[in-house]
């Protein structure tokens, strides 16, 4: 039950952010949403520079960890994320100089970025003390504070850095809910100690966390090439909230799944022996991979609705001519930073990671700058950025396909087949008649492919 409550919490928040990304694209003009985006999206990526690698670092020693050292480690990881807070403040605020941005987006987007930093790394530390209900409270009520935040600056001021403001509030919020909600057990380490705890993490840690920093930067890549193209338009908006709306699903439903399963996968893989780590292995792979593919059938068949609905009429025709587009792109890009990098995690080939992520940026980046070179819509530069992706897909597959945790393909298919029937539905007319006859075929057959796979393990298979 708490595994159902968990996902609860997690879908909650990727609709929360769903709703803020078009909120705010209702109350900011469409130059200051792109500004807003940029923003939001370059504290993200910093905030991964400089947090990810001990996000990683705590997820992989600290699910591993026995009793007696669990407490020391978390004393180790809350200084080395105070360490990175600092670094980040002093090196971004350098950074700024050189920047063209104002000056109070660029400290908005810095305090974002260490604030949702510090608040990831104790929510995590809350997982792992088997509070999962806890930790999902938590997330649904910073998702909640993001909302209210943001969405009441931009109308109240109507300006990026009211929303941003908004965002930092959120984040603050969240933090302190945390410290009230639970305390994680610490102990007090000499600094000879913390320091050898740090090159354990940074050894494993900051390898994975640059392949993640790379594998962020893809996105960030292709918004800097198509909006460079459009400019501050409202074709540039509906493209901005394509890709800010799109990746919120995956993203959310990735952590919800890594967050309930990825802990015991690492045990297995440390303690339970081959067979076992093999299984819990293949049943996350399957829960990823069916998952994904009913999301985005559900993306699809619901983009023309979302778009009558929710987008401003400025950016319509760009969102609709770019969104099933980024949506497969999303995809493709989630299975390759999440999915494909399970078994390079679990074995810490660390460095393999690295060079996937920086394969895909390569050649994203040739593909698309030869699209918008040749004249291609931004629909064709994102196509052509799949195609890169699942390129790179193929060629990282060795590790995955070596430890042999293959998913049951019956199963993967009924996925598939769930997939077209919900992606289908975008070819119904959007009126509200039809609607809720949408919602409710695509609900059921979510539930019959959920069923099927016993995603929520309430009925574990021995």
């Amino acid at each position: 039950m708490t595994r159902l409550f968990a996902f609860a919490g997690y879908f909650y928040q990727s609709a929360a952010a769903i709703v803020l990304i078009f909120a705010i694209s209702h109350l900011l003009p469409a130059a200051d949403y792109t500004n807003f985006s940029f923003a939001l999206a370059s504290s993200q990526l910093l905030c991964v520079l400089m947090f990810e690698w001990l996000q990683l670092a705590g997820l992989r020693f600290l699910a591993a960890a026995g009793a007696n050292d669990v407490a020391r480690l978390r004393w180790s990881l809350f200084a080395a994320g105070l360490s990175s807070a600092g670094a980040l403040v002093v090196i971004g605020s350098c950074a700024s100089l050189t920047s063209g941005l104002p000056t109070g987006i660029i400290a908005l987007g810095l305090a974002i970025s260490v604030l949702q930093g510090l608040t990831d790394l104790y929510f995590l530390s809350v997982r792992l003390s088997d509070r999962l209900g806890t930790a999902s409270i938590l997330l649904a009520l910073r998702a909640t504070a993001l909302l209210t935040g943001a969405a009441s600056g931009a109308a109240i001021a109507g300006t990026a850095e009211a929303a941003l403001l908004g965002i930092a509030s959120g984040h603050t919020l969240g933090l302190l809910a945390g410290l009230v909600a639970y305390r994680t057990p610490l102990e007090r380490v000499p600094l000879r100690t913390m320091l050898a705890d740090w090159r354990d993490f940074s050894r494993y840690g900051m390898l994975a966390a640059g392949a993640s920093v790379i594998h962020l930067s893809v996105p960030v890549l292709l918004r800097v090439i198509i909006v460079g193209r459009l400019g501050a338009t409202g074709a540039g908006a509906g493209f901005s909230i394509a890709l800010d709306l799109l990746q919120r699903p995956f993203w959310v439903l990735n952590a919800a799944i890594h967050t309930v399963s990825y802990p015991e996968v690492v045990n297995d893989f440390e303690h339970g022996g081959v067979a076992k780590s093999v299984q819990s292995a293949r049943r996350m792979f399957e829960f990823m991979i069916c998952t994904t593919l009913v999301l985005l059938g559900g993306l699809v068949g619901f983009i023309p609705d979302a778009a009558r609905i929710l987008v401003p009429q400025a950016s319509l025709e760009g969102f609709r001519e770019t969104a099933p587009a980024v949506a497969a792109f999303y995809f493709l890009h989630t299975h390759l930073q999440a999915t494909i990098a399970v078994v390079p995690h679990l074995e810490k080939l660390a460095t393999r990671l690295v060079i996937v992520a920086a394969g895909q940026l390569a050649s994203v980046a040739a593909c698309s700058l030869a699209a918008v070179s040749a004249g291609l819509s931004p629909r064709g530069a994102v196509n052509c950025a799949s195609v890169a992706t699942l390129a790179t897909i193929l060629v990282a597959l060795g590790p995955t396909l070596r430890f042999e945790a293959f998913p049951r393909w019956s199963l993967v298919m009924q996925a598939l087949v769930a997939a077209i029937v919900i992606g289908s539905l975008g070819a119904i007319p959007t009126e509200p008649a039809w609607l809720a006859g949408k919602i409710a075929i695509a609900a059921v057959t979510t539930v019959i492919i959920g069923w099927r796979g016993d995603f929520l393990m309430l009925a574990r298979r021995s």
